[in-house]
């Protein structure tokens, strides 16, 4: 294997979560909370990936702080009681990474407590490491402190790692802690979001098949 490390991302990288529960949720609480506020999948997908969700929240949607917990919550209970299906080909690659005796780290804007429901309902392996949105906010990607914790606890270094993310928050996580980057294209086609990714990522992923061949070049 090149990486002894695969840390991912989940939503829209592992399992496609966005269109099936995130959006939905997002939906539904402002159809019932604040229904003057409207976006569709894809500008929702595109302002999560920059400026980001907490951005997006407070600054476009202009949510105030309680309301922020409110959605939360909501989100919350709405993510526990649904599944996500896993991209196909993205089990035989966590199985093999985990085979050949490397790791499986997951660092998440989702709960931790949902991203395990995904990964049984996709007898997916068990990550060695999570870091989710329970996390301190200060904690949280963009920043390299999860990173920084994979390495002390695995005695990794940063040519160790590669992270697999979809949106912008991973690729800036990545930069600051010095590792490679593959940025998981297969789920959704907004130019914007690849154009940036072309640009800065160190791989560019258009199928689960081509991170295959980056961690065993085949």
């Amino acid at each position: 294997m090149k990486y002894k490390c695969l840390v991912f991302d989940h939503d829209d990288t592992t399992v496609n979560s966005t269109a099936t529960i995130h959006y939905p949720s997002f939906v539904e609480y402002m159809n019932k909370y604040r229904p003057d506020v409207q976006y569709s999948l894809e500008e929702y997908v595109r302002y999560n990936f920059d400026p980001g969700v907490i951005t997006f929240f407070k600054d476009m949607c202009q949510m105030s702080d309680e309301e922020l917990k409110q959605e939360e919550i909501f989100w919350y209970n709405f993510a526990k009681n649904h599944y996500a299906d896993a991209f196909p080909g993205i089990k035989e690659i966590m199985d093999r990474q985990k085979a050949e005796g490397g790791y499986v780290v997951v660092v998440s804007h989702s709960y931790s407590e949902n991203i395990l429901k995904d990964y049984a309902h996709n007898d997916l392996p068990e990550p060695d490491m999570i870091f989710g949105w329970e996390q301190p906010l200060e904690e949280r990607k963009p920043s390299p402190i999860p990173i920084y914790k994979i390495m002390e606890k695995y005695d990794l270094k940063a040519e160790d790692i590669l992270m697999i993310d979809d949106l912008k928050p991973g690729l800036d996580m990545a930069k600051a802690a010095g590792i490679d980057f593959a940025a998981a294209c297969w789920c959704f086609d907004i130019p914007e979001n690849e154009k940036h990714m072309r640009e800065n990522a160190t791989y560019l992923c258009k199928c689960v098949a081509d991170l295959e061949k980056i961690q065993w070049g085949e």
